[in-house]
């Protein structure tokens, strides 16, 4: 038996649609990968070398429901599918890189909009806005098996009935082979891995009272109420 000098904290997991749990390592989240989100957040949406940034293991949400921070006045929805990895390593090819996915999920990358705004006009790391408690609500997870792969497919969120957000996976710049072969040259990917994979356009404001509702072809449809 190990002897921690404190409690040690419990393994984050995501529930599995099949059965059992998926035990979460990292998160690992892609930003702009949709090129009418990276217009609308007022950047060129040509084919530049992608970038990443992380929430925390326990940032991904699995109650149902979103508690609105009270360090911030203007929080956004942005629909996303996660990919979760059963494998990992350095250097992989985008031939092997969906032979590492064990799974897929609805979620959602809630954003403090304004800490977030603070932090790019000062130059420093987004996580402020990014990565605060609760702030990736998940679904369960759908393996490969149950799925496939999710390389197209309608994505959409609406608030409270309204449609805000549409797309389809296939208008993502960079694909999840490309991700996780981008991602595996800077970082050693291991099983436990998430990767959330961009927002289509149309992210705006939500307030308590609201409920989001997010819903993925292939992987069905999620309600988020924010508290």
């Amino acid at each position: 038996m190990t002897n921690f000098v404190i409690p040690a904290p419990p393994v984050v997991t995501v529930p599995v649609a099949s059965g059992g749990v998926f035990p979460v390592r990292r998160v690992y989240c892609i930003g702009r990968n949709y090129a009418a989100h990276a217009v609308e957040m007022g950047h060129d949406p040509d084919r530049e070398p992608p970038f990443f940034f992380q929430k925390n293991p326990d940032d991904l949400n699995t109650t149902g429901e979103f508690p609105y921070p009270h360090q911030s006045e203007d929080v956004h929805h942005e629909a996303e599918v996660a990919v979760f990895l059963k494998s990992g390593g350095t250097d992989i090819s985008i031939e092997e890189a969906l032979d590492h996915v064990f799974g897929y999920a609805l979620c959602l990358d809630m954003t403090r909009r304004d800490l977030q705004g603070v932090a790019k006009k000062m130059g420093r790391p987004w996580e402020i806005g990014k990565a605060f408690h609760g702030s990736a609500p998940v679904g369960p997870v759908h393996t490969v098996e149950e799925v496939g792969h999710l390389a197209s497919g309608r994505i959409t969120l609406s608030v409270n009935g309204e449609e805000r957000q549409t797309g389809d996976l296939n208008q993502m710049i960079w694909k999840v082979p490309e991700m996780i072969n981008y991602l595996s040259r800077f970082y050693v990917l291991a099983p436990g891995d998430v990767i959330l994979s961009g927002t289509p356009a149309g992210v705006g404001p939500v307030q308590k009272g609201d409920v989001m509702d997010i819903s993925v072809e292939g992987l069905g449809s999620m309600s988020v109420a924010v508290t």
